[in-house]
Order: structure tokens, then sequence, then C-alpha cells
């Protein structure tokens, strides 16, 4: 378990990111993540994953696609069906809703429901564009810019945001919009995808957060927040 209190702590000094990676390689080798998606079921699904598991979203997204022709289709659906078929993604009102304001405003931007327009922006515009969107946080958009657009941008989930704070990178205030900004600039271009991926598998197995298991922890002679 944790030797301090996190809340107290002040982080003065965090590991080269760096020497964090290469641990966690070795820990974990090369990470197979899931299937790449278009643009804008990437978008949709990372909607859905939004207060909720992996694993319902995917349920979620899976009964959404079989249920709807195309996209068209779910923008022009009554709330109440829509909500009916995500529902097991948790929070089926509230993301029905925040579904077919982004689809209503995708279409009114593009004229249609493809995505391509943005293969042609730049990072900046790319970010712009997206967190514009009714919905869409610096989080939901860098999962789209990262995943589906192969852009390096460093996406900031639970797990990261939580590990980022014990590691020092940011402090016990920083909120996990405000991490986005301040992780990019500690992380090359180049390493953001693999760092983020495995930082969030080290969340999910090791770096809980409660009861982490710091004793088998790769980190723990880089950790501030771990006693010695």
């Amino acid at each position: 378990m944790l030797g301090r209190d996190l809340t107290k702590m002040k982080f003065d000094k965090s590991p080269n990111y760096h020497k964090v990676k290469n641990l966690l390689y070795m820990q974990y080798g090369d990470l197979k993540w899931r299937d790449e998606m278009e643009t804008l079921d990437e978008l949709i699904f990372t909607v859905l994953t939004q207060n909720t598991s992996d694993i319902n979203a995917e349920k979620a997204f899976k009964n959404l696609k079989s249920r709807y022709i195309n996209w068209d289709e779910i923008a022009k659906s009554t709330d109440e069906k829509l909500e009916r078929i995500i529902r097991i993604g948790g929070l089926g009102k509230q993301k029905s809703i925040r579904i077919k304001k982004i689809l209503k405003e995708i279409y009114l931007r593009t004229g249609g429901y493809n995505l391509s327009i943005l293969k042609d922006m730049t990072f900046n515009e790319v970010k712009e564009w997206l967190i514009t969107l009714p919905g869409v946080g610096p989080k939901t958009a860098a999962v789209v810019m990262s995943f589906a657009l192969k852009l390096p941008a460093f996406p900031v989930d639970t797990h990261i945001h939580r590990i980022s704070k014990r590691l020092g990178y940011i402090n016990k205030n920083t909120s996990a919009e405000k991490a986005h900004e301040i992780m990019e600039k500690i992380i090359l271009p180049e390493d953001r995808f693999d760092f983020h991926i495995l930082l969030i598998t080290h969340g999910r197995k090791i770096c809980k957060a409660n009861n982490p298991k710091c004793s088998i922890c790769p980190l723990t002679s880089y950790c501030p927040s771990v006693a010695i």
C-alpha cells in the first residue's frame, strides 16, 4: 500500500519518463490494443466509454451498430430508442442526447458524417474542431486524435491521471483536463501513444486506485509516493 498520504505530498521532482517507459516495457512488453476504428466510430465509442468500463462500452457500441443502418438513422432516432439500445453502457439518457447533438453538429459542419476532412488539418486545428463539438472534452478529443488519426495527442484517463500524480508529473490539484497539456509537454510526440498504453495497463494491473501493489511495482525506485 502507499506509504504516504498523497493529498498532503509535495512533488518537487518527477522521474524521467524515458526510464519509466523502459521499465514498463520490461514489465509488459509490446502491447496490442483494440482494433483500429474509423474516426467517427472512435468518437462515438469514446463517448460511450465515459464513466463506464470498456467492456460495457463495447457492448453498447455493438448494439448501436447492429440496430441502426447508418449514422443518419441514429441522428434521427428518438432519444428513447437510442437510450434503450445503449443502456448497457450506463448513463444511457445523457449519452443518447450527447451522441445526437454531436452527429447534428458534424452534419452541420460537413454536410454528412465523413470526418476525412480532419486528416488535412494541423494538430491544433483537429483538437479545436473536436473539443468544440457538444460534450467532447480534451480526453475524448485526444483519444480520437491518437487512436483514429495517429496524431501525437496524449489522452489522460483516470488511470493515467492517478499515476501521473503519484509519480509527480502533475500535482494533487491538477485536473485531468489540465493534465493533458502538461503531459504532452513532458513526453516526446513519438512516445505518447506507447506511453499512454503502458500507463493504462500499469494502472489496471498494479498501480490501482485502492490498494496499489507497490511491492511488485517496477517503478518503486522512482516513485515519490512509496515510503522508503
